[in-house]
């Protein structure tokens, strides 16, 4: 299983369970690497970093390493640098510059609801990931000053994204779990439903409760958990069907458990987003006769819009947070970049313009294939070296500060928050985490007290240890590069 970690809307869930799954990876717990050092000298580090990367648990694995002065472009250190390895979340960072550097930091995204003719509303998205009930609140007030009091038909039109949903190379393990979400034009509520799940009386199953009441005319829900005596350990498992919207709950808490959340993907997005516009609509005073998708060539009279934060703002929730449904919906609004082509999804115009993009910064083409925008594939190949390069040029671009406050601060924020705490990295280094089975990585920048800005890629592949082994060793080189001083 892949895995990763994502906060934005599900925030709600991600603080009441840190829960690390596929590639975005488990909330981490604080680990200390260990500090042998108080300085070290530039000729010094490749015998220290070596000494780490050779240690016995790692002699089956993969290290792809570079560490480069920004000031200089001197190289201080590099082992397989050039070689493909599978980067896991790192490659947000290509998405992100791309997004940054072709659309500009205020870009926002726009959804908007037309008049097609009398009683009838269309809908129209252009893949917000940020909407979520209150814009659908404001719609709905918006409509009410127009005078709006029933719908007789209120259609979606969800043909802003042309393509498959869901990477047909995301493993079937992922499809099911929120950070897996299906991406579209029509996004609520990260294409999530919440739910919480307590104890009830014992011998008696499970109590769901659904953090929207909307959510629960979506389930067919096959509950196989029971509540079991006071203070006996449990499990609770959530598991989502693939070909219809089946729900499975099993396991089983102590009558003395606190609840839990659990979040699962939709199975229909643009459903979802129906039911949660209706509801929205009716608790507003507006009647909604029929629903239906559909499309139309023109828009004549826009009735009511929202708009998405800025760009700099839905850079964040992508980087610190790792959200890879945010990143998705990034890489297929590049499209609009991308002059039309037949035969192309929105998504493979969008990776055509991260790839125009990065080699105008002067990334070597040859050094990366992407496949998606969040790297939750494993079809995704990203060298160091191609790494390393968008981060050095992205400090050269106007959009500089606005790419790197993108970026999870050590022992501070989103996917670092719990790492490097306790240590001179504090603060000191940002940086993009990655991890997937097998695979942990972390790319970024380190401004060393003592020393020259730095930036550095660390990837590891073919991995059996623990994700916590690998992070600590790679916490470590992190260290050791913030300990950098001129001699």
């Amino acid at each position: 299983m892949s895995k990763k970690i994502t906060i934005g809307l599900l925030s709600l869930f991600l603080i009441t369970k840190i829960a690390v799954t596929q590639q975005t990876a488990k909330a981490q717990t604080p680990v200390t690497p260990a500090i042998t050092t108080n300085t070290i000298c530039p000729a010094q580090l490749k015998s220290a970093v070596d000494t780490i990367t050779n240690s016995p648990e790692f002699r089956r694995v993969r290290w792809g390493i570079l560490v480069k002065n920004l000031a200089n472009e001197q190289i201080l250190y590099s082992r397989d640098a050039e070689k493909y390895f599978n980067p896991a979340s790192n490659t947000k960072l290509l998405t992100t510059a791309a997004a940054l550097q072709q659309l500009g930091a205020d870009f926002r995204i726009r959804t908007s609801v037309y008049q097609d003719g009398n009683g009838v509303l269309r809908v129209v998205g252009r893949g917000d990931p940020s909407l979520k009930v209150p814009q659908l609140q404001e719609l709905a007030k918006q409509l009410q000053q127009q005078g709006i009091t029933q719908v007789n038909q209120l259609i979606a039109d969800d043909s802003y994204f042309q393509g498959e949903i869901i990477h047909p190379s995301w493993e079937w393990e992922d499809l099911a779990a929120y950070y897996g979400a299906p991406v579209n034009s029509l996004i609520v509520n990260e294409n999530a439903s919440l739910l919480t799940v307590s104890p009830q009386t014992i011998g008696k199953p499970l109590q769901l409760k659904w953090n929207e009441p909307v959510e629960a005319y979506q389930w067919l829900v096959e509950n196989n958990s029971i509540t079991t005596q006071k203070d006996e350990s449990g499990f609770v498992a959530v598991s989502r069907g693939l070909r219809g919207p089946m729900l499975r709950i099993q396991g089983q808490m102590a009558v003395n458990s606190n609840s839990t959340m659990r979040a699962v993907a939709v199975f229909d997005p643009v459903q979802n987003f129906l039911r949660h516009f209706r509801q929205t609509l009716v608790k507003s005073g507006i009647s909604v006769n029929q629903m239906s998708y559909g499309t139309s060539a023109k828009n004549d009279r826009e009735l009511a819009a929202v708009e998405s934060p800025s760009l700099s703002e839905l850079l964040k929730e992508t980087n610190i947070n790792s959200n890879n449904l945010y990143a998705e919906a990034l890489l297929r609004t590049l499209a609009i970049k991308q002059p039309e082509k037949t035969n192309q999804t929105t998504a493979d115009a969008g990776l055509a313009v991260v790839k125009t993009t990065l080699t105008q910064l002067g990334v070597d083409p040859t050094s990366y294939i992407l496949v998606d925008g969040s790297g939750l594939s494993r079809k995704n190949l990203i060298s160091p070296q191609a790494l390393v390069q968008t981060l050095q040029a992205m400090t050269k671009s106007p959009q500089a500060e606005i790419f790197r406050a993108s970026l999870p601060v050590a022992g501070v924020s989103g996917t670092l928050r719990n790492r490097l705490r306790d240590t001179p990295a504090v603060e000191i280094v940002q940086a993009k985490t990655g991890t997937m089975t097998g695979v942990v990585s972390l790319s970024g920048y380190v401004n060393a007290p003592n020393y020259q800005p730095l930036a550095f890629s660390i990837i590891v592949n073919h991995s059996e240890q623990p994700a916590r082994v690998v992070r600590q060793s790679i916490d470590e080189i992190v260290v050791l590069l913030t300990q950098l001083q001129r001699c």
